[in-house]
């Protein structure tokens, strides 16, 4: 099957497109860094598939998700290559357009966002430039899916074979990339040679690792010194690659010259008189925790609660009693009744309950990604970030794990400093993700009825707020490295489309939903035998089971945080396996017919004050076991996870004898 390589700068529709052409469905945001690895679809027409490859602004990789675009050039099989440019952003989009020219496989533009060109009285000669490239040029507005078919059609007729674009680099560098490629073994199947010698004088680490199986290391180097000196005497560049860059800008002014007409002068766009706003110094912070509020108001005051309440009275009333009549019609025995109705429909159901304020909070993440500000919260958030020994490319990790700690734990992929990527991957776990909101949810119905979105907004302030304090005393101490900087493209605002919105928050929260009808299952199976069963045998009391017995043993470590019983105890112990089993736990400890009765019985065991102390311990504490995993999947350390799982534990023990010993020192109960 034709393999076709989808490349593109961020955030210029790569994955809009991908989802148009293949039809199913990929995370799509309006910011940068959305794609982290390569993902594959097989063409509507099933005549190819497509890999959709992390946005890069070049093939010279500077950080880990980069490298797998150059990755997949120098050793998976490339048949075509679609290149997605962005209409209202040319020149820039064009550098890379040029190094995959170079490349030399058959190449196809998808011209996209042509209606923004319009708009901005860009006009474009799209046969000329077409006939300059050697390459077909096809308009389309990837967002809309306009002209897409047309490119789908033109990629899988395009298969035969194509002449490498040839710039002229100067007779130095010329001549040494002939010595290179006369250096190559002509009977070896490699990448083509003059793109892989002017990749290694760019400075590409991985075509350079890829030469030295073929050329001794001693010439190689001495090859690449000479020739670099000989250019920064004979040029007024500074290095190679600068040189290398001033050549192929030079081209790309010389197409745009010919081949692109601005008819409309510069005027201040809408997205600027927002980002006066947005992103100014005084006001910025202040607005996106407003922002943030308002969303939280929406999730648990207004939508979220209404529609959470209505499903709990469904499956704690006509559903259980629709079960319980089929139990008995059935003559299942008691045992049986009581692991589905008090096991499985209270330790599932407990967690699906809060399905509508997870999917309210999901759909405004992703208007908030769609709609361009993620990329204004994290430039306004750089400052602060710089400040810590990180940079604001940083904070969009963190935004991610607010969803999920797993992919945002993988986005750290594209941060180029390494110790930077270790730092971000390893503080992502204290930003307060989607599992935790479940938990969120029980107590502050419980306990803070009145305040509800405040409680739930000051809980991922303080995750922010510890992850921002930690990066700098880690900076400072273990993970010593070079200030970096931070560039991000602000890409302009715009309404998101209502389908998008539903298909992104659907993909958000089915691994929501997925959990609960898996692995909460099992758990909450699991957990309901451990109250069933104890030492002295089966159809126990709650106080003599095994699960009794195991949350009494680190109950009075807890003591001092203002829970220090076996039901908390035992609560936590399981959510270290998912953060909603503490739900499903405790719905099945406290055998209560509905979220209402349970959050009624929850005020005997906490107070206000232990309740947020309980709602810290569960925010800070050790990740769970998906976090964990993708944690080492990522360092590729044992050092680093064992390290993630006890600080987190230490930090966590004491923000919540802070908390509760503080506040009763302040008089709060």
């Amino acid at each position: 099957m034709n393999n076709i390589a989808l490349f593109g700068n961020p955030n210029t529709g790569k994955t809009s497109l991908f989802n148009k052409l293949t039809g199913s469905y990929e995370y799509v945001g309006n910011w940068t860094g959305v794609t982290v690895e390569k993902k594959v679809g097989v063409l509507k027409s099933k005549n190819g598939k497509l890999i959709d490859l992390p946005g890069v602004y070049s093939l010279n990789p500077l950080s880990k998700d980069e490298g797998v675009a150059t990755h997949f050039l120098l050793y998976d099989d490339v048949s075509t290559i679609l290149n997605i440019v962005d209409a209202s952003q040319l020149e820039r989009n064009l550098y890379l357009t040029i190094q995959l020219l170079e490349y030399g496989k058959p190449l196809t533009i998808g011209l996209n966002m042509v209606d923004v060109a319009k708009a901005r009285g860009i006009e474009i000669d799209i046969k000329l430039l077409s006939e300059r490239l050697g390459c077909l040029v096809v308009p389309i507005v990837a967002r809309s899916g306009a002209g897409c078919d047309e490119l789908a059609s033109t990629i899988v007729a395009t298969r035969e074979s194509q002449t490498p674009l040839m710039i002229h680099y100067g007779r130095t560098m010329e001549e040494s990339v002939q010595h290179i490629i006369s250096l190559l073994p002509k009977e070896q199947d490699l990448p083509p040679k003059r793109w892989l010698a002017l990749q290694l004088f760019e400075g590409n680490k991985l075509v350079r690792d890829l030469l030295l199986q073929y050329i001794p290391e001693s010439i190689l180097n001495e090859l690449y010194e000479t020739t670099e000196n000989q250019i920064l005497a004979e040029t007024k560049s500074k290095s190679m690659a600068q040189h290398i860059h001033m050549v192929r800008g030079n081209y790309i002014q010389s197409l745009l010259l010919c081949c692109v007409n601005n008819t409309k002068k510069i005027e201040v766009t809408m997205t600027d008189r927002i980002d006066q706003i947005v992103t100014n110094k005084v006001l910025g912070l202040p607005i996106f925790i407003l922002f943030t509020y308002l969303i939280f108001k929406l999730t648990f005051d207004w939508v979220g609660t209404p529609l959470s309440d209505g499903l709990d009275a469904f499956i704690t009333g006509p559903l259980a009693e629709t079960l319980n009549n089929l139990l008995v019609s059935a003559g299942a025995t008691e045992f049986i009744r009581a692991l589905i109705l008090e096991g499985i429909v209270a330790g599932v159901g407990g967690v699906l309950v809060f399905v509508p304020q997870i999917f309210m909070l999901f759909f405004m993440i992703s208007f908030v990604e769609d709609s361009g500000y993620m990329a204004r919260v994290a430039m306004v958030m750089d400052k602060i970030m710089e400040s810590i020994g990180l940079n604001g490319k940083a904070f969009i990790p963190m935004i991610i794990g607010f969803g999920c700690n797993v992919p945002g734990i993988m986005a750290a992929r594209t941060i180029e400093q390494p110790k930077e990527r270790l730092l971000t991957i390893i503080l992502n776990p204290l930003m307060s993700c989607s599992a935790r909101l479940t938990v969120y949810s029980l107590f502050v119905g419980a306990f803070f009825k009145q305040n509800q979105a405040l409680i739930v907004l000051s809980l991922y302030l303080l995750g922010v707020i510890l992850a921002l304090t930690l990066a700098k005393i880690f900076s400072a101490t273990i993970l010593k490295q070079e200030s970096s900087f931070f560039v991000i493209e602000l890409p302009p605002y715009r309404i998101p489309q209502f389908k998008t919105l539903l298909q992104s928050t659907w993909e958000k929260g089915k691994g929501f939903v997925r959990k609960a009808g898996t692995f909460i299952f099992g758990g909450s199976v699991i957990i309901w035998l451990l109250t069933y069963a104890g030492p002295s045998g089966f159809n126990v009391s709650m106080d003599e089971s095994f699960l009794a017995v195991i949350g009494g043993v680190i109950a009075p470590i807890l003591h001092p945080l203002g829970f220090g019983n076996w039901q908390a105890g035992a609560a936590l112990l399981t959510g270290f396996l998912a953060k909603e089993v503490v739900v499903s736990t405790m719905n099945i400890i406290y055998v209560a017919p509905d979220m209402h009765t349970l959050q009624g019985v929850m005020t005997d065991y906490f107070t206000p004050l232990s309740a947020y102390s309980f709602l810290a311990f569960i925010l800070l504490y050790v990740p769970c076991l998906a976090t964990v995993a993708a944690i080492k999947k990522e360092t590729g350390s044992a050092k680093w996870t064992w390290f993630s799982v006890g600080y987190a534990l230490v930090i966590a023990y004491l923000v919540s004898v802070i908390i509760y010993q503080g506040g009763h020192l302040l008089g709060f109960q």
